[in-house]
């Protein structure tokens, strides 16, 4: 097991008898099987979570905003679609996972305020979406599936051990892509 997989702020899971890992806002985590992530509170954010599913190796990246360079103050890697996926892959592989078996997942990227206008600036959650699967893409890492979009906030729960993403939100079933 990686180091990262017993930090003090995992918590138990008993059905996978693992950790799962708390995944911040403009954070990613890798870890292996049986050990997996979760990440709250997306809402224009976008989860990512990438699995190797020969070793088991997992990642979750939390990611905010989609293009580091549009923005000055951009030292946060992991706060970015463009560079936190890359970032991420950089991470499972030298945990020891090959990028040629990575697929991956997403979830979030929604409008969580309505707007009467058709900025750009305002579709933050469809530019994340957009960024992540465009870099996914870039990367050559397969989208199996993803649950995007909508107008309403995401917590995810990643099992690198069955490649499922577990999501939850307020007033909705729990559904598993």
């Amino acid at each position: 097991m990686t180091a990262e997989c017993f930090a003090s702020d995992n918590v138990r899971n008993d059905k996978a008898m693992g950790e799962i890992i708390k995944v911040g806002m403009a954070d990613l985590k890798v870890c292996v099987s049986p050990d997996g992530l979760t990440t709250l509170g997306l809402g224009s954010c976008v989860g990512i979570a990438i699995v190797d599913r020969a070793t088991k190796i997992g990642g979750l990246a939390h990611v905010m905003l989609p293009d580091s360079t549009a923005i000055r103050e951009n030292s946060n890697i992991a706060k970015f679609a463009d560079t936190g996926i890359e970032e991420l892959v950089r991470q499972m592989v030298l945990k020891g996972a090959s990028k040629s078996r990575m697929v991956a997942k997403i979830a979030g990227g929604a409008q969580m305020f309505s707007f009467n206008s058709k900025s750009d600036l305002l579709r933050v959650g469809d530019r994340n979406a957009e960024a992540s699967r465009k870099k996914l893409a870039q990367l050559g890492i397969p989208l199996l599936a993803s649950d995007t979009g909508d107008n309403y906030g995401r917590t995810v729960i990643f099992y690198p051990e069955t490649g499922e993403l577990v999501i939850k939100s307020v007033g909705r079933e729990s559904k598993t892509i």
